[in-house]
């Protein structure tokens, strides 16, 4: 979470979009298609999303950094299939790797992406292959296709459906983000990145190179609520070799004096990005989680997985059966921030009292929900324990849910979640710093290791910052080089 708290957000789109059927002709290839959405939709739609993708995630704050995407943008936008289309191209505080396209023109780059990045012409790439894309009108084509179905949240955010309402409203829909494009589109991107990279002067080669990285990377698993490049963009096949083959075809027919890699200037951009992590916006050690801006600590459950949005923190056991959402209210009064969640969710409270928590004044409220589930039909019941909490005139809200019969099981726990927030005073807790990156000259040739055995590596992270060089630790370095060293 973060400390500007909960951003106002618009009604957000959930459900399903009924659109007129209608033949458009494919920017790309020039044939036409059926498709479900007008590029005026499309545009608006983009729109709709951009607030939302902001919110959840929230945006870099390096103003360098955001102007330079955009300006790269703007540059390879023009030589598009699409013109005429306004694109937009956002760096978002993330520490995955990856990127995403939304129909409509923009584009959103993980700080994790621009920190694993090489150079300049890796991420022209990437640009490209987004751009691609949206040109191709993959997104729109995945989008209606997915509208037509059931709406399911993000993998790993909401296990159950049942609890899907509670969740972050922006969040309900940022599932239409992250669906993973078939290998027909992945291949024809592909293509695209290296056309629109190389027609802006840049190696397309180096495109080749970080996918070959991704590939080395092999992340597992999601963070911070954003998927990796991995499980959003599936290898169509070959993708190094055809990336490669395409390079060189589209060279040797534009047949420039250099293609552009631009390492040195792109190391000189990104030094000091934040690298991983960010602790100033919450941080776990152990079972406890700890806000070192806003000053507040609680501990959860042993075994439950935690997921911190800039807007919210949500709690899980692995069986998806319960869940503890912790957020902040927008109301000015302790009774208000109660009365206002119970019209939220649509609660009928069962009972409510005063109380305190560690000192804090608190109200706390059992709530009953009845409802219907959207796939089955079949009757719900959940059972609700929230916690509002006054905190210096802020007020923060716990939400623990589970259906009525389940509820019992996972109370006690949940309830001790809850009355265990507290302030945090002590001082090695708040004074915490994100490691970043920073850019290092090599002073004397030798292997990767030995370069960093003098800069003063810890042997832990060789591995991981070699990576990060796209070099091997037996690989010669040349004095006057250029590396990505992590520290805080």
């Amino acid at each position: 979470m973060k400390k500007s708290g909960i951003p106002e957000i618009a009604t957000l789109l959930t459900g399903v979009i009924l659109l007129a059927v209608s033949c458009a002709v494919n920017p790309v290839t020039g044939k036409k298609q059926l498709m479900l959405m007008s590029e005026a939709q499309e545009i608006a739609l983009g729109v709709s999303y951009d607030p939302q993708v902001i919110a959840s995630f929230g945006l870099y704050d390096d103003t360098d950094i955001q102007n330079y995407v955009q300006a790269k943008g703007t540059e390879m936008g023009k030589i598009s299939h699409r013109p005429n289309l306004e694109y937009h191209v956002r760096v978002i505080d993330s520490p995955v790797v990856n990127a995403f396209a939304v129909p409509g023109g923009f584009i959103y780059l993980t700080r994790g992406i621009m920190a694993q990045v090489d150079n300049e012409a890796e991420l022209m790439g990437i640009l490209g292959h987004e751009m691609g894309h949206i040109a191709a009108r993959h997104s729109v084509s995945q989008q209606t296709k997915q509208q037509l179905g059931t709406l399911l949240l993000i993998g790993g955010m909401i296990a159950s459906e049942q609890f899907a309402q509670y969740a972050e409203y922006a969040m309900q829909g940022m599932q239409l983000l992250f669906l993973s494009f078939s290998r027909e589109d992945e291949r024809q991107a592909d293509q695209l990145g290296v056309q629109y990279s190389s027609e802006i002067g840049y190696d397309a080669h180096k495109m080749a190179d970080f996918f070959k990285v991704l590939q080395k990377m092999q992340l597992a698993s999601a963070q911070g609520g954003v998927p990796t490049w991995m499980s959003t963009h599936p290898d169509p096949g070959d993708r190094y070799n055809a990336v490669n083959a395409a390079a060189t075809l589209w060279q040797d027919s534009l047949r420039l004096p250099a293609y552009k890699v631009n390492q040195d200037s792109y190391y000189q951009l990104i030094d000091g990005i934040v690298y991983g992590e960010d602790p100033r916006q919450g941080y776990t050690e152990g079972n406890t989680f700890y806000h070192p801006e806003m000053k507040f600590k609680f501990s959860y459950p042993s075994g439950w997985a935690l997921t911190n949005a800039p807007t919210q923190v949500t709690m899980q056991p692995s069986d998806g059966k319960a869940l503890i959402l912790f957020t902040l209210a927008r109301q000015k009064s302790l009774q208000a921030a109660a009365d206002s969640t119970l019209i939220q969710f649509g609660l009928t409270l069962q009972r409510s009292e005063k109380t305190t928590v560690n000192g804090l004044p608190a109200i706390s409220m059992l709530s009953k929900q009845e409802g219907q589930d959207q796939s089955t039909g079949a009757a719900i019941s959940n059972t609700i324990l929230s916690y509002v909490i006054d905190y210096g005139n802020a007020y923060y809200v716990f939400h623990s849910v589970s259906t009525t019969a389940d509820f019992p099981t996972y109370a006690g726990a949940m309830e001790s979640s809850m009355k265990s927030f507290a302030r945090l005073t002590d001082a090695s807790k708040i004074n915490v710093t994100p490691k970043r990156i920073h850019i290092v000259k090599v002073q004397r040739t030798g292997t990767l290791a030995s370069v960093f055995t003098a800069l003063g590596v810890k042997q832990e992270m060789m591995k991981e910052l070699a990576l990060l060089n796209d070099l091997e630790l037996t690989d010669q370095v040349q004095a006057g080089k250029l590396l990505k060293i992590v520290s805080q």
